[in-house]
C-alpha cells in the first residue's frame, strides 16, 4: 500500500514509519519539523517539509495514496492556552484540508484524536458514548476535529477512522522540551539529574498505553479497513496514578528529586478508558505489560537519547 502520514517525523509517526517499512508499504511523510526531527525518518522514506495548513501541498501529496494517517497537529494544553487561535488552525483546517484531499482521492484517513475531548466529565472509565466537556482549547480543537471526520464519513462516504489516544510513550518520544510528556520528561530528568515537577498532589491517574499498541492498531486500521463512523478511544485501561509511576522510575533513579507544585490550568485529574469497544475492533492486538514497557522505554532513553533530543525549541 501507499501510505501517507501527516507529522511522520514525529513520536508516534517515526514508530509508525518503522513499523510499515519493515512490512513493505510505500510511505509519504508530510511535517513541518517544528516538533519532529529530520533524523527520525528512515534513509529510504520520501519526506516533504510542510504543513497541513496547505491545502493545495496536502492535496497533491494525497494524490494516488490508498491511506492517510493523519497525526500532525499542534499539541500540548499549557501552548494551546498560550495561543488558541493558532492550535485551532493547524489542528481543525489543518484537520479538513487532510479530508478534502481524500474526498478526491478517496484515500482511507485514520486521524489521531484525543482524550482530552472528555475535559470536565468525570465519568470513569471513559466510553466512546460519554458527554464530551473539553476544558482547553486543545481539546476543543480536537472535538472539532472528530466531528468533521464524523461529517465527512457520513456525508460522502469517506472512509474513516478516529482513535482518541489517551497518554501514549515509548521510543523516540523527545523529552526536552517544555512540552514534552510526562513519562519520557520525568526519565529525562532522572537521567541529567534534574528535579521532577509534578502538578498536583500525584495522585492524579493516567491510562498510559505504550506506542506499539497504538501502531498495531493504525497498522490494522489501514491493512484491514477497520472503519468506524464514531471515535475509537486508544487506551488499555489502565489507571496509573503519578505518584505510582514515580516509584516505578525510582528503581531506575534512586536519587530522585521531586518537587509537587499547584495543579495547572486544564489538566484533567484522572483518565481512564473502558478499552470494549478497541477489544471488539481489533481483537488480535498484542498487549504488553506496563512495567517491561515502562523498562524498556527508560533503558531506551538511556541508551539513545541523543538521537532524539538537542532538537528545535517548540514555540509557544
Amino acid at each position: 500500500m501507499k501510505i501517507l502520514i501527516t507529522g511522520g517525523a514525529g513520536f508516534v509517526g517515526t514508530n509508525l514509519s518503522l513499523l510499515l517499512e519493515s512490512k513493505n508499504h510505500k510511505v509519504i511523510i508530510l511535517d513541518d519539523f517544528s516538533t519532529g526531527l529530520r533524523s527520525n525518518i528512515p534513509a529510504n522514506i520520501q519526506y516533504v517539509e510542510g504543513s497541513i495548513t496547505d491545502a493545495s501541498l496536502v492535496r497533491d501529496l494525497a494524490r494516488k495514496v490508498d491511506a492517510i494517517v493523519h497525526l500532525a497537529a499542534r499539541g500540548s494544553v499549557p501552548r494551546s492556552i498560550k495561543n488558541p487561535v493558532l492550535t485551532q488552525e493547524v489542528n481543525f483546517q489543518g484537520t479538513l484540508n487532510v479530508l478534502e484531499a481524500a474526498r478526491e482521492s478517496g484515500a482511507h484517513v485514520v486521524f489521531s484524536s484525543s482524550s482530552s475531548v472528555y475535559g470536565s466529565n468525570t465519568e470513569l472509565p471513559k466510553t466512546e458514548s460519554q458527554v464530551l466537556r473539553p476544558l482547553t482549547p486543545y481539546a476543543a480543537s480536537k472535538m472539532s476535529a472528530e466531528a468533521i471526520m464524523m461529517a465527512y464519513g457520513s456525508s460522502y462516504q469517506l472512509p474513516v477512522t478516529t482513535l482518541r489516544f489517551f497518554n501514549v510513550f515509548g521510543p523516540w518520544q523527545r523529552p526536552d522540551h517544555i512540552y514534552s510528556a510526562v513519562i519520557p520528561k520525568w526519565v529525562w530528568s532522572g537521567i541529567t539529574g534534574k528535579k521532577i515537577q509534578v502538578f498536583g498532589d500525584g495522585n492524579q491517574s493516567r491510562d498510559f498505553t505504550h506506542v506499539n499498541t497504538v501502531t498495531q492498531v493504525i497498522y490494522f486500521s489501514i491493512t484491514e479497513r477497520v472503519l468506524s463512523p464514531e471515535p475509537i478511544n486508544l487506551a488499555l485501561g489502565n489507571n496509573i496514578s503519578l505518584n505510582f509511576l514515580l516509584e516505578k522510575l525510582r528503581k531506575h533513579f534512586p536519587r530522585l528529586e521531586v518537587e509537587f507544585l499547584d495543579p495547572r490550568p486544564g489538566d484533567v485529574y484522572a483518565s481512564q478508558n473502558n478499552p470494549s469497544l478497541l477489544f471488539k475492533k481489533f481483537p488480535n492486538l498484542n498487549i504488553d505489560d506496563f512495567d517491561l514497557s515502562l523498562n524498556s522505554t527508560v533503558r531506551w532513553l538511556m541508551e539513545q537519547h541523543t538521537r532524539i533530543t538537542g532538537g528545535p525549541n517548540v514555540v509557544d
